[in-house]
């Protein structure tokens, strides 16, 4: 059973096919009896994404007090594609959506090593800048520590990407746009919500994921920019804080946090997910695994999650996907790993 719910309405399925060989969307009814396209061309893409893009070094086998002066080893090391935007793109490109990326990186190594690992992976790249200069591609440190860890970033690019990086047009050339890490992104944010606004005039819905807010203010406008929002996809402690109640209070931070968006979907770890919409509420278990790394699983959710809703599935079938490709994620080291082993990734999503 995928999940458990209450209320009766569901999404309807898309009723839309696609005529790939003319590239134009074709109306069918529910019986399968074509009733002519649309004068739309069909979009170019599935999701669009504007945002961070950087490697992930996770060092495995630290001791959790990290003494000064000293020399610490760890045991095992990971250099894999990390940034919360670029995971999304990256799996749920692996999941077969068809996925565009624009992002501003450094011309040095690791910024090519990061846009190649989004290429490898099905993402189109074709409108990454690549920009020489003194600030350089971020990278996040991460050290693992059993039920926790430290993250530790240079944010690099990550902070530098504005307004002036963006294509519209190409941004907009999608079903829906997704965007993460709102408080990293600070040369954007100031105008995200006018971001979200022009997209949403031009037919696309919108999901954001915040990620933390390093500075613990979880401010920056973000009430103002969640009124253009279709679907909010934080963790627990983060739609606590959100919504400005007690870290043990979900209940009253979903119902503050559903009141400004029509979807509200909330990742419980270990307890799985849920939706709110309106008064409906939807619930989906986690899936049982043998987890060898957690970094990632949150926005391997996300990926999971819009795959299925961009298709108009229902959300008891959104919420699986989620748990399902979270779960995949954790099984490999990083938040990639697990998805660019073809074998692996499509053994673990037929079981």
């Amino acid at each position: 059973m995928a999940g458990s719910r209450s209320g009766a309405a569901t999404q309807s399925k898309d009723p839309y096919s696609v005529d790939f060989s003319t590239n134009t969307t074709r109306v069918v009814t529910s019986a399968g009896r074509s009733i002519g396209k649309l004068d739309k061309p069909m979009p170019r893409f599935d999701v669009t994404i504007a945002g961070e893009l950087n490697l992930d070094l996770i060092l495995y086998g630290l001791p959790e007090q990290l003494l000064p002066e000293r020399e610490l080893l760890a045991d095992r090391m990971m250099l894999t594609l990390g940034s919360s935007s670029a995971i999304v793109a990256h799996n749920l490109a692996a999941l077969g959506s068809r996925v565009g990326f624009q992002s501003r990186i450094g011309d040095d190594p690791l910024g090519k090593i990061a846009i190649e690992r989004l290429r490898q992976g099905g993402v189109d790249v074709s409108h990454v800048r690549r920009v020489p200069g003194p600030i350089t591609t971020g990278l996040t440190v991460i050290l693992p520590h059993g039920s926790w860890r430290n993250i530790l970033t240079y944010a690099g690019t990550i902070a530098a990407t504005r307004w002036e990086d963006l294509d519209l047009k190409y941004l907009a050339d999608s079903r829906h746009f997704h965007f993460s890490s709102y408080y990293l992104q600070r040369g954007l944010r100031p105008r995200v919500g006018e971001l979200f606004q022009l997209l949403k005039a031009k037919g696309l819905t919108i999901s954001l994921d915040t990620n933390d807010d390093p500075d613990d203010q979880w401010e920056g406008g973000l009430h103002e920019v969640l009124r253009y929002v279709d679907v909010f996809l934080p963790n627990e402690r983060e739609a606590c804080k959100v919504a400005g109640t007690n870290d043990d209070d979900l209940e009253a931070a979903i119902h503050k946090l559903s009141e400004l968006v029509p979807l509200v979907v909330v990742k419980l770890g270990p307890e799985g997910s849920l939706a709110q919409r309106g008064a409906e509420r939807f619930t989906s278990p986690s899936q049982e695994v043998v987890a060898v790394d957690t970094v990632g699983a949150g926005d391997s959710f996300d990926a999971g999650f819009l795959h299925e809703y961009v298709r108009g599935s229902d959300l008891p079938t959104c919420l699986a996907s989620g748990n399902r490709a979270g779960a995949l994620s954790t099984t490999r080291p990083g938040g990639t790993e697990a998805f660019r082993d073809t074998a692996h990734r499509e053994k673990f999503l037929r079981e």
